[in-house]
This record gives structure tokens, C-alpha cells and sequence, in this order.
């Protein structure tokens, strides 16, 4: 293997590895406020490419009916309890969202703004998912909440077969430009993605520390109990932290979709590979879980080089001595919940 050839798989690595770096950290936030695996994560990346495919296509995202039907649903309990304020999440927005979906549709919009509506529609579903499948479960153990994760998991596939067929899509480059260093040639798309994960990890970083939606989450990730005693919503809160979950699906979805096609289920896989980088963070360390990123996106390039076939073995194969290690180091995570 000569020095072009190393540079180019860890170029791939790296990309690869910063969109399993949203994913990890989606998944944190979405464990450390609610305790619950957010599995269909992977499913939303999924959504993401399959919305932003089918509006350029000019076909009529099945997402969108999903949306409707999800806010219908939370619109009529919340009238059925007397909560008016309900009229304006579930019921203006997604008309309004909806009516730009279908206009964007039938009038073929740039693509920078299907991507826009693809991103709202899909990180709208994140809290809505919420709402009816984790919500009512109330202080379930972690086990029951990831036995619902799975349960959700496949009703999602099942729509997404619905309402996309089985035909893998690809989304056109986000960028054609490229660029020489030496005899590497960096893609721009490489460099869009890790600029865009940056600029999100930065996000994520200054809502968590200067807002105070922020400062309620890291209550509730730091003591659930203690953040209820001191005001701290803890629904709204689950809310927040699936609605966050969603949106960095949503992202790198609409990242991914260039590199490789996606097909109804392919998002499951992707999402997986974001679960090893969290679990190499113990589900709690941001800083593990973006190194964790890395080290999988960096070892799944060089093993698909090398060991094609065995490439999802090898990189599913560091969860066994990192579980090991936080057996060891930690004894039952159902214990401390």
C-alpha cells in the first residue's frame, strides 16, 4: 500500500466517521435525558435521503403523510385534555410545512431548499416518536425501553417500505470541487461534511452551555429526579433531547446520501455503527464517543479495503472488549438507572 492509497481510506475514514460522530452524539443526548436507545435513529437517516430523493424526483415524500398523521393524532389527545396551546405545534406548523413540501414538489424547488423541508419534516417526527412510543412508559426500566426502541425500529422499516419501495437512491453531490495536496486529491464533499460536523458539535456545545433549554437538558442528564424538584420539564425535556437526536439523523442522512446509496433499511446499519462509537463512550463521554467515531469510521475504510467481506464483523467487534471493559469498570448500567 503505498501513501496515496493510505491517504485516500483515511480521507474516507474520516468522513465516514464524522457522520457517525453526529449520530454517537444524537444517541447520548437522547440516553442521558430519557434513558432510552434511540435505535430508530438509523431509520430517520434513512427518511432524510429518501424525502430529499423523492422531492427531487418531484414525488410527494410519504414522510410528509406520516407527519400529518402523527400531529393529528397528538392534536386531537391534546384538545381531548382541554391544551389549546396544542393548535400551533400540531396543527399550524406541519400545514405550513406540509403546504411547502407540496409546492416544492410540484414546482421542482432547488435542492438546497428540498433539503431544508426534508430536515424539518424528518427532525419533527424525532419528538412526535416520543410522544407515543417512549412518553407514556414513564420511569420503564432501560430494558423495557430498548425492547419498545426495536418494536419501533421495525414498524419504521415497515413504512419505509411503504412509502419508498425497495429501490436504494443516491442524492447529487453536495459539491463538485476538489482539491491537490501533494498526491492526494481531497474531495470537497469530505471537507463539507467535517466542516458541517464541526459546525453542529459547536452548536450542540453552546445550546448545551448558553440556552436554557440547554442548561434543562444537562440538568436532566445529570439527575432526573433532581431537575423535577427544581422545575425542570421533564416531557418537554424528552421532547428536546429527541427532537436534537433527529435533527443530527436528519443531517447525516442528507450527508451520507451522496456517498452511498440508501435504501429503506440501510439507515439501520449506519445507526448501528453511531451505537458503537456512543458505547465506546460508555453513553456518557462525549469527548469517547467522537474519538470512538473516528476509530470506527477509520477501521471500517481500511478493513473494507483489505477484508471486504468481513468489514461489518471488524468494526461491530469492538463492542466485545469495550463492553468487557465497562463490565468491569462499572458492574450493571440497570443498576444505576
Amino acid at each position: 500500500m503505498d501513501n496515496a492509497i493510505l491517504l485516500a481510506l483515511l480521507q474516507d475514514g474520516l468522513t465516514t466517521g464524522a457522520i457517525y460522530l453526529l449520530l454517537a452524539v444524537g444517541l447520548l443526548i437522547a440516553f442521558s435525558v430519557t434513558r432510552a436507545i434511540f435505535i430508530p435513529q438509523g431509520d430517520l437517516v434513512s427518511f432524510a435521503a429518501l424525502t430529499l430523493a423523492s422531492m427531487i424526483g418531484r414525488h410527494i415524500p410519504g414522510t410528509i403523510w406520516l407527519l400529518d398523521s402523527l400531529c393529528a393524532a397528538a392534536l386531537a389527545l391534546s384538545l381531548a385534555r382541554g391544551r389549546l396551546n396544542a393548535v400551533i405545534p400540531y396543527g399550524l406548523a406541519p400545514a405550513v410545512l406540509t403546504i411547502a413540501t407540496l409546492a416544492a414538489t410540484r414546482y421542482g424547488a432547488p435542492t438546497a431548499v428540498s433539503a431544508v423541508l426534508s430536515l424539518g419534516i424528518v427532525t419533527a417526527l424525532g419528538p412526535l416518536l416520543y410522544r407515543f412510543a417512549y412518553e407514556p412508559l414513564g420511569e420503564a426500566s432501560v430494558l423495557a425501553l430498548l425492547i419498545v426502541s426495536m418494536a419501533l425500529h421495525f414498524v419504521l422499516i415497515g413504512i419505509a417500505l411503504y412509502c419508498f419501495g425497495a429501490e436504494g437512491v443516491s442524492t447529487p453531490a453536495l459539491t463538485d470541487a476538489s482539491f491537490d495536496i501533494g498526491s492526494v486529491t481531497v474531495s470537497g464533499q469530505s471537507l463539507f461534511v467535517g466542516l458541517v460536523c464541526l459546525a453542529m458539535v459547536g452548536a450542540l456545545r453552546w445550546f448545551s452551555v448558553r440556552t436554557l433549554y440547554g442548561k434543562a437538558l444537562r440538568a436532566a442528564a445529570s439527575d432526573r429526579l433532581g431537575a423535577r424538584l427544581i422545575g425542570v420539564d421533564h416531557v418537554l425535556s424528552g421532547r428536546t433531547a429527541f427532537a436534537l437526536a433527529s435533527f443530527a439523523a436528519a443531517v447525516s442522512g442528507l450527508l451520507i446520501a451522496p456517498i452511498t446509496p440508501l435504501s429503506y433499511d440501510t439507515g439501520f446499519e449506519i445507526g448501528l455503527k453511531g451505537f458503537v462509537a456512543a458505547v465506546i463512550g460508555g453513553l456518557a463521554s462525549y469527548p469517547l464517543a467522537a474519538a470512538g467515531a473516528l476509530i470506527v469510521g477509520t477501521i471500517e475504510s481500511f478493513s473494507g479495503f483489505w477484508a471486504s467481506e468481513y468489514r461489518n464483523i471488524i468494526v461491530f467487534s469492538l463492542l466485545i472488549p469495550v463492553l468487557i471493559w465497562l463490565s468491569l469498570t462499572r458492574g450493571n448500567p440497570e443498576d444505576r438507572a
